[in-house]
């Protein structure tokens, strides 16, 4: 609610017809201002010229239609685009969008900061804000696509997706929905740093691709770099990954942030293929990207050839990701702080 008013963003397509029920009004109308909201980009009920005007007017009085624009954007040479939105309470989140051959892909924030802590994570020096609300999920999408069209979205940046399960799941609901934005489910991917229980639900509630940040092939590397690890080893979360419910063929992202000394040595490559033997995956290898205020380091391109080497030769899919946006704040939460210590120091 704001000044009174339901943020109709924050609505799925039942909870629209639900409060337009309450006012006396069909379901249908509920289809038509979800298709102007999200494929007509409608920013006021006026703009909604099929509804009669007295509708116009109730929902006007009853409702608001929330927004978000970008307060910063940054473009990289190699066409990576950085966007700080603003938040209505003040604080501020990231979206990135990634341009590739045939796609681009939107990589959204699910929380103001995290609370998971992870030892070579950025965004976890902000600690927890708050979660963010649906409405401010789907808006990140909106106003990046008035900018440049977004083939895929991915909840991998600010944030622990499945720590915000409820507001995530709305948000889910709007981005696929025929009437919504109307993403395919192959084009959407849920990352999660391992909360076990929120894995059954979100596979249980929508379907999405999901990926899993594993980072380490030990509980005794996992615990010291993922505290998450403590409550949820090793074991658990894989036979979560084993019963979670993939369309067919499709498989689970493994994500591998490969540190220097760490976790980079040919060992943890053969630790990876035992763990992963029986559960469908594709692998993605990520160099650690090194940022003030954490000692971890960059691991040696030849050790990341051996790894990504090795994991072929046993028949895996696998990419190591290249950096991008490395002459801009692309890395999760750089931007957000830059501009946070300009606020401070004015």
């Amino acid at each position: 609610m704001m000044n009174g008013k339901t943020d109709v963003k924050n609505l799925t397509l039942d909870d629209l017809i639900a409060f337009l029920a309450g006012k006396g009004k069909e379901r249908y109308r509920a289809r038509q201002i979800f298709k102007w909201l999200y494929q007509k980009d409608a920013r006021s009920f006026a703009e909604m010229t099929d509804l009669a005007k007295d509708l116009r007017r109730d929902m006007a009085e009853a409702a608001i239609i929330s927004n978000l624009e970008p307060e910063a954007l940054e473009v990289s040479r190699d066409g990576t685009r950085k966007y700080l939105f603003r938040l209505e309470d003040g604080n501020t989140v990231e979206s990135v969008l990634i341009p590739e051959e045939d796609r681009t892909t939107l990589c959204i924030s699910s929380q103001v900061g995290c609370a998971m802590a992870c030892e070579f994570c950025l965004t976890g020096t902000f600690r927890l804000t708050r979660n963010l609300t649906a409405a401010e999920i789907v808006n990140q999408i909106c106003a990046v696509r008035r900018d440049v069209p977004v083939r895929n979205i991915v909840f991998m940046g600010m944030g622990e997706p499945l720590a915000n399960l409820d507001n995530v799941v709305k948000a889910l609901k709007i981005i696929l929905h025929d009437d919504g934005l109307q993403f395919s489910t192959r084009r959407v991917t849920v990352s999660t740093a391992g909360l076990v229980p929120e894995m059954e639900r979100l596979g249980r509630e929508v379907t999405v691709n999901l990926a899993v940040s594993l980072n380490a092939t030990t509980d005794d590397v996992r615990d010291r770099i993922m505290p998450i690890n403590r409550k949820y080893p090793l074991r658990m979360l894989l036979d979560a990954c084993r019963s979670y419910p993939l369309p067919g063929r499709r498989k689970i992202t493994i994500e591998y942030v490969m540190i220097k000394g760490l976790n980079d040595s040919l060992e943890d490559a053969k630790r990876l293929v035992k763990l992963l033997s029986d559960i469908p995956s594709k692998i993605n290898l990520i160099p650690f990207n090194e940022h003030d205020g954490c000692s971890f380091k960059s691991p040696e391109q030849g050790a990341i050839d051996v790894f990504h080497s090795y994991l072929l030769s046993k028949h895996f899919t696998v990419i190591t990701r290249s950096s991008r946006g490395a002459d801009i704040s692309a890395a999760c939460g750089q931007l957000k702080g830059k501009l946070d210590k300009s606020v401070a120091s004015i």
